[in-house]
């Protein structure tokens, strides 16, 4: 909408003014011979504006930039929409996971408290290790209700980003843990050029160079031709006039405006490096949020989880066994917990990173068409109720 408002102004700046209609009389309603209109004048008169300077070409140029900015908006926007969906999506799967793993650990905090049970009936546990046995299902029970409720919200969120008041899906589908290791950025400068929020600045001073020279044509009067016919009523003649206006630029010279394009053409400046320096830091810390969280999840898959899950085991068969008491089967237990949930955690981590570096570097996803066309908008368009 915002695209069709911009050629709404380009059009307009485009639009010539309208000439006047003006009409006198003159020499009426006095006294003596002139009390009446016997003795009126009577003046008919079209007046027009007539610029000079090449205002009207200058207006349309800077009406132009205005519109080429409101594209680099549309492309910023887009890149939002495609890095919160991503976003979305992946908390979505993460949430699922975790789900998974909840109701896996109260199953075999089930499973727990049931062989602790009968070890206390045989008289080989303490009945403390019954009531640790049952706090610890009543834990992971209460953990699996958080973890089903943060779906829930998760759900929700991803459905509110293509407008949906409510999740009308039960899951997604998709591999969270297909990661790729980070690519190197050879020249995070040039890699910056695609985004957006940096391209729009040039742009930006163009407009702003072009207003600058709009507001120096501004200082040049306007010239306003007029012609008409005036009638004598009492004479019962006619004759034609025509006039020519012009302003005297005595004071206003447009001095002021002019100064503050000028001042505006240095501030553009200024806000385009620190985009690229705000733009470069963020760059950075995408980059080493990715890295750290790549690392962390190939650690904890290839080297901590199969030592974790080894470790359970072994505490699970030694329990059973009568090797180890129950609280060493517990800690070995919340141990690979706590790292499968670590490794959900490192892997949504690693996507997040992935998704904010693509956004920052302007990158699309394969297959996105980088078509500008609002030609889609002019059914949503007729839906405007229409003031008139």
């Amino acid at each position: 909408y915002e695209l069709r408002a911009a050629d709404a102004r380009v059009l307009q700046a485009g639009l010539r003014q309208n000439p006047e209609l003006a009409v006198e009389i003159e020499e009426f309603a006095g006294s003596a011979d002139r009390s009446g209109l016997d003795a009126a004048e009577t003046t008919v008169r079209v007046d027009q504006l007539i610029e000079l300077g090449g205002k009207r070409a200058k207006r349309i140029r800077a009406a132009q930039l205005d519109r080429e900015l409101t594209e680099w908006d549309y492309k910023s926007a887009r890149l939002d929409a495609i890095c919160e969906a991503t976003r979305a999506f992946v908390a979505v799967l993460a949430a699922q996971d975790r789900v998974v793993l909840a109701r896996k650990l109260v199953e075999l905090s089930r499973q727990a408290q049931a062989a602790v049970a009968q070890r206390v009936e045989a008289g080989r546990d303490s009945p403390v290790d019954a009531l640790r046995a049952s706090v610890a299902l009543s834990t992971t029970r209460i953990e699996q209700q958080k973890a089903e409720k943060n779906l829930a919200a998760a759900r929700h969120r991803l459905a509110a980003v293509w407008g949906g008041r409510a999740a009308m899906f039960d899951r997604v589908s998709g591999d969270l843990y297909e990661i790729s290791p980070p690519a190197p950025l050879d020249d995070p400068t040039a890699a910056i050029m695609a985004n957006p929020d940096v391209s729009r600045w040039e742009a930006q001073e163009r407009k702003q160079r072009a207003v600058l020279r709009l507001e120096k044509a501004n200082a040049a009067p306007d010239v306003t031709l007029g012609g008409g016919v005036q009638r004598f009523e009492e004479t019962d003649d006619s004759a034609l006039v025509v006039g020519v206006s012009v302003p005297i630029p005595l004071f206003d010279r447009n001095q002021g405006g002019v100064r503050e394009a000028v001042a505006d053409v240095a501030k553009t400046r200024r806000l385009h490096e620190a985009a690229q320096v705000r733009m470069l830091a963020a760059l950075s810390a995408a980059v080493s949020a990715m890295s750290v969280a790549w690392e962390e999840a190939t650690t904890l898959r290839d080297d901590v989880l199969p030592k974790a899950q080894q470790a359970f085991e072994a505490a699970q068969d030694g329990y059973r066994q009568g090797k180890f008491d129950y609280l060493s089967m517990l800690d070995a237990q919340r141990t690979l917990f706590e790292t499968q949930a670590g490794y959900i955690d490192a892997v949504e981590s690693c996507h997040g990173a992935q998704a904010d570096v693509r956004r920052l570097i302007g990158a699309l996803p394969a297959g996105t068409d980088d078509d500008l066309s609002t030609d889609s908008l002019d059914e949503l368009s007729r839906e405007i109720p229409n003031e008139e």
